[in-house]
């Protein structure tokens, strides 16, 4: 099964606030065992490395970052289509560019998004699919 992850799961995770966090444990040992495949976007991942840094400090987001990729998850590079998909998506619906990413990302793979950011729940309409995990 392919999963593709949202900032805020991973945000969740690092925060330890539940649903999420949860969630985000069960996945990543799904990822050790190959039952799961987790992808992100790399702009997704910047997200996170932002937020930590913007939150803890620079030097905290790098340990955040070398964390993530140490774990089962593939961070994905954002060809042109891509970035086309994700900004028609921002330019269709009120959700942060970076969302656009994420939503991009799932349609394309064809998996569901794993979140629990409310703002998701617009894109529906454009063919992306949820594993809700928020409240």
């Amino acid at each position: 099964m392919i999963l593709v992850l949202d900032s805020w799961i991973v945000l969740a995770w690092l925060k330890d606030q539940q649903p999420g966090a949860d969630r985000m444990a069960q996945l990543w040992g799904q990822a050790d065992t190959g039952q799961a495949k987790l992808l992100m976007s790399v702009v997704n991942a910047g997200e996170v490395f932002y937020l930590v840094a913007k939150a803890r400090g620079e030097e905290a987001a790098h340990a955040v970052l070398k964390n993530l990729q140490s774990r089962p998850i593939e961070i994905l590079p954002v060809p042109k289509p891509l970035v086309l998909h994700a900004a028609t998506l921002k330019a269709r619906h009120p959700v942060s560019y970076a969302d656009a990413f994420a939503a991009a990302t799932a349609i394309r793979y064809a998996a569901p998004l794993v979140t629990g950011d409310p703002e998701m729940k617009l894109l529906a309409a454009e063919g992306l699919r949820l594993e809700w995990v928020g409240s």
